[in-house]
């Protein structure tokens, strides 16, 4: 079934927004950079058995000039930090960071002098993937999610804007894409999805979901009257 078929009379409409977008997210191009152990997942997520090919992934960059997505995959030194800010600087527009795994995002167990206490205090990150390592799943999900964050960023003054509001406010807006796609396109899982946006627990009703397919008996376990197990 190619693309013919999908437009019979071969016109396609959209914004120029929207096609810049499609096109960036699906040509990122990651830098070479893995600093500890969870390099070694991110090796293996580009390796043959999880092909980040698929997304348009499969050429890490050696020169941060063509990249435009830094993975920072591991904890940071205090030595490393001003080496990883040059790099950054040296990659060019648009740009965006992934924190790969607790150290990064937050120092994880090394919480002394030597470490850097989050990435956040030297680069701008875009998405956080805790674990410790995470796993390529993991790191392939945290790619998806940073689609959906590229495929509603806005151009120009828009994007300048959008940048303003964000740094104004303190709670994050969701993600358009953030959606499973077992949630949006069944109408009665897509409004519970939404009550739950509102209650800030997407994510617990998404936990829960998965729990209930895999094992449903799990669910069903209530507590008897009095505190008896």
């Amino acid at each position: 079934m190619g693309l013919e078929e999908k437009l019979p009379n071969g016109v396609l409409l959209t914004t120029v927004e929207k096609l810049v977008n499609w096109t960036r997210k699906s040509s990122l191009w990651p830098a070479t950079f893995g600093l500890a152990c969870c390099a070694i997942e991110m090796m293996g997520t580009g390796a043959a058995r999880y092909v980040l090919a698929r997304f348009g992934m499969e050429v890490f960059r050696a020169s941060p000039r063509q990249a435009d997505l830094m993975i920072v995959a591991g904890r940071v030194s205090q030595k490393m930090a001003p080496v990883l800010r040059q790099i950054y600087d040296q990659m060019p527009e648009p740009k965006w960071v992934l924190s790969m795994g607790v150290c990064a995002s937050s120092g994880g167990m090394f919480n002394n002098y030597a470490i850097v206490q989050g990435v956040d205090h030297v680069v701008p990150v875009d998405i956080y993937l805790p674990g410790c390592p995470p796993r390529p799943e993991m790191l392939m999900d945290a790619i998806l999610r940073l689609h959906d964050k590229i495929m509603s960023e806005g151009l120009g003054d828009k994007r300048r804007a959008q940048i303003a509001a964000d740094q104004a406010d303190k709670d994050p807006r969701v993600l358009p894409g953030a959606m499973p796609s077992s949630f949006r396109f069944d109408k009665k899982l897509r409004k519970q999805w939404e009550e739950a946006v509102a209650q800030d627990r997407e994510e617990q009703l998404r936990i829960e979901r998965n729990i209930g397919e895999r094992h449903p008996d799990l669910l069903q376990i209530t507590p008897k009257p009095g505190g008896e197990k």
